[in-house]
C-alpha cells in the first residue's frame, strides 16, 4: 500500500533530521560559540536558524506520521469514494475520460492523477458513488463529470490479498 511506503520516507527523513538536530547542529553551535563574540558570528547565526529550521520540520514529520499511522481502515467506507479510492470520471459535455486517486498530501502527483481529498476536484469526489454525476468547481470554472468506476481502498487491498490463479 502507498501508505506505508510514504510512511517509510517520512520515518527516514525524520531519523535523519533528529540526528542533525541532536549531534550535527550542538556541534556547529559550539564551534561557532568558540569563535567569540556571538552577537557578530554568522557561523552561529546560521546554525541557530537552521536549529529552529530543522526542529520545526521534526515537530511537521513527527505529526504527518501520526496521521497517517492511524488511519483507520474500517472508518474508510467500502461503497463511497474516500482516501485510497481510484475514481474514473468521464466530462458529461466532451466525453473526456479522467482518472484520479485520492492519496495522502506526500503522494501528490497530478501527471498520475494523484490528488489530495482537499483539493477541489477531490473534495468534489468524497462521498460519492459510482453513477454519481457531480460538479468539480476550480478557481476559473464547474464542470460536470459522471463517475463511471469507482475502486476503493478495501477493493485494491483485496486485489493486492487475492491468491493468484494456478
Amino acid at each position: 500500500m502507498a501508505t506505508n511506503q510514504v510512511l517509510e520516507r517520512l520515518k527516514e527523513q525524520l531519523a535523519l533530521l533528529e540526528r542533525e538536530l541532536r549531534v550535527e547542529l550542538p556541534e556547529r553551535i559550539r564551534i561557532a560559540r568558540e569563535l567569540g563574540d556571538i552577537r557578530e558570528n554568522g557561523e552561529f547565526e546560521v546554525a541557530k536558524d537552521r536549529q529552529g529550521f530543522v526542529s520545526a520540520r521534526v515537530n511537521h514529520l513527527q505529526q504527518r506520521i501520526a496521521e497517517l499511522s492511524s488511519i483507520d481502515l474500517s472508518q474508510v467506507p467500502k461503497d463511497r469514494a474516500a482516501f485510497g479510492s481510484t475514481v474514473t470520471l468521464v466530462d458529461e459535455e466532451t466525453g473526456e475520460e479522467r482518472v484520479y486517486r485520492l492519496v495522502a498530501s506526500e503522494e501528490v502527483d497530478t501527471s498520475k492523477g494523484w490528488i489530495s481529498p482537499g483539493s477541489p476536484v477531490g473534495q468534489s469526489l468524497i462521498g460519492k458513488r459510482e453513477g454519481d454525476s457531480i460538479v468539480v468547481r476550480t478557481p476559473t470554472s464547474a464542470r460536470r463529470y459522471e463517475i463511471t468506476r469507482l475502486v476503493t481502498l478495501h477493493d485494491q487491498l483485496a486485489e493486492e490479498t487475492e491468491e493468484p490463479n494456478g
